[in-house]
């Protein structure tokens, strides 16, 4: 049992407490039925066409700023390698 955790037992919830029925007077005396009303929604706002463009407009250039940066390290790198290598061919003419 060292290795065993115990959990603690969780408390029983309580059941809600039950709601009373309310009837009102009808205000009229016609025989309609009362219809339950939905909660209001809240819709939200669309996004005009302008903001959709400017943000993909954005993505599209941000993407090709990071392509630009990779091509730049990866030709440098390749650069490094070959005066690298030029170098130590050199040193060991000598």
């Amino acid at each position: 049992m060292l290795l065993r955790p115990q959990l603690p037992e969780t408390p029983t919830p309580t059941p809600p407490a039950t709601t009373t029925q309310h009837t009102h007077a009808p205000a009229c005396s016609c025989q309609h039925s009362h219809m339950p009303t939905a909660p209001a929604r809240r819709s939200l706002p669309s996004p005009s066409t302008r903001a959709v463009g400017l943000v993909l407009v954005g993505g599209v250039v941000l993407t090709a700023l990071l392509t630009a940066v990779a091509v730049s390290a990866i030709s440098v790198a390749v650069a490094a390698v070959v005066l690298r290598s030029l170098l130590s061919a050199q040193n060991r003419r000598r």
